[in-house]
């Protein structure tokens, strides 16, 4: 398999994380991509029609797209059991998706500050997508911790990758205020090889 890749993308780090989780590095090969909505990477015409990373290329099937798809898929191929079953089921998809909303706000507001032409800039518009990341961040803190205690799954990986990424491109926007038992979560899952192994380049 081969994955087009980023190496400061929070969603493609999502993947690389259950790469290294699921013992499965060995089986893919990397292909780095700078690909950005203005400027579209070649590579990806004809297999990622929306051109993002990641993309996943499979010998036996169509390229697939969207780091929650590729996540699952290589959870299935691994059975590694990141996605768990039953009632918990629902919770990991869902934590995930918060996660990725977090990503979603963030990386809109890093478009904003590094692609528009400063005369563009719309800062309230930025700010209000930063207010969907400490809604977020707030949400986590007050009602998830015991989840993100638990064994490993697919929601803490999305969930930390997030934070990596906030302390990334956003770090002065302190996402950390207020959110205590989250910081100290972070602090501890940072560490963890897969995520070391993964820190995106500053």
């Amino acid at each position: 398999m081969q994955l087009y890749h980023s190496s400061t993308s929070p969603y493609v780090r999502k993947v690389m994380v259950v790469l290294h989780e699921t013992n499965q590095l060995a089986d893919v090969e990397l292909k780095t991509v700078a690909t950005t909505p203005v400027s579209p990477a070649d590579p990806l015409f004809g297999k990622a029609p929306l051109t993002k990373v990641p993309a996943l290329e499979r010998p036996d099937g169509p390229t697939l797209f969207d780091s929650r798809v590729i996540c699952s898929y290589l959870d299935s191929c691994a059975q590694a059991g990141l996605y768990s079953d039953g009632s918990r089921y629902w919770d990991i998809r869902t934590l995930e998706a918060l996660a990725d909303g977090m990503l979603d706000a963030a990386l809109l507001i890093t478009y904003e500050e590094r692609l528009r032409p400063e005369e563009k800039q719309w800062n309230e518009w930025a700010d209000a997508q930063w207010g969907k990341v400490e809604r977020a961040c707030t949400a986590l803190n007050q009602h998830w911790m015991a989840h993100l205690s638990e064994p490993l799954d697919m929601g803490q990986i999305a969930v930390g990758c997030a934070l990596g990424y906030l302390d990334l491109r956003h770090d002065a926007r302190a996402w950390r205020r207020g959110n205590d038992a989250l910081a100290n979560w972070f602090a501890e899952f940072g560490e963890r090889p897969s995520m070391v192994a993964t820190r995106p380049p500053s």
